[in-house]
């Protein structure tokens, strides 16, 4: 698993993914002022549910998640030596917070208020295919999984992944390329295309 330094310095060449609105918005929150705290996480509210919601398969999960990633920003927010890469350092707590809550979770054993009736009921095409392509994602190693969720869901391109997840594009491209092939091996096995 990829264990990433919240407040790690990232190396030259990063790819600056804030605004200059944003940069005014992180001086002031370093300065004390809550309030432009609150509109920079609401800048980016939607991203982080979105990616929560992608890693943690439940709504109220990733609710938690955003709470959770948006006080320990808070918290940190003064440790940020380059504010220009906020965004990068926020999905890098997010990312980090996710993979703790799957680590307690496979360590919980499943009570019966958490298996869900079998219904008859049929379910369409699209959602099964959906469901069995979220699942085979989820087998993945953690640091293929990353990869693909930022790429895939997130819309990442591989020198913003590489920047997130502090590795070099090439091994971006290789553990994208390799993620790719187990998920086509597993979608096989599954009879995912037919």
């Amino acid at each position: 698993m990829i264990k990433i330094k919240e407040t790690e310095v990232l190396g030259e060449g990063a790819v600056q993914l804030v605004t200059t609105k944003e940069l005014e918005l992180i001086t002031k929150t370093k300065k004390g002022d809550d309030s432009a705290f609150y509109e920079l996480i609401s800048t980016r509210k939607t991203q982080l549910y979105r990616m929560a919601l992608t890693y943690l398969k439940n709504e109220e999960d990733a609710l938690e998640a955003i709470q959770e990633v948006t006080y320990r920003a808070y918290k940190k927010l003064k440790k940020l030596r380059q504010p220009e890469l906020f965004q990068t350092w926020l999905i890098r707590i997010l990312i980090n917070y996710c993979h703790d809550e799957w680590k307690r979770k496979k360590r919980m054993a499943p009570t019966t208020d958490s298996i869900q009736p079998i219904t008859s009921e049929p379910k369409s095409v699209d959602k099964e295919m959906r469901m069995t392509l979220h699942q085979s994602i989820d087998q993945l190693k953690s640091h293929y999984r990353d990869v693909i969720i930022l790429k895939f869901f997130e819309d990442m391109t591989v020198p913003q992944i590489a920047e997130v997840i502090e590795k070099p594009e090439g091994t971006v491209k290789t553990w994208l390329r390799r993620a790719l092939q187990e998920l086509k091996i597993e979608l096989r096995e599954e009879d995912f295309y037919g």
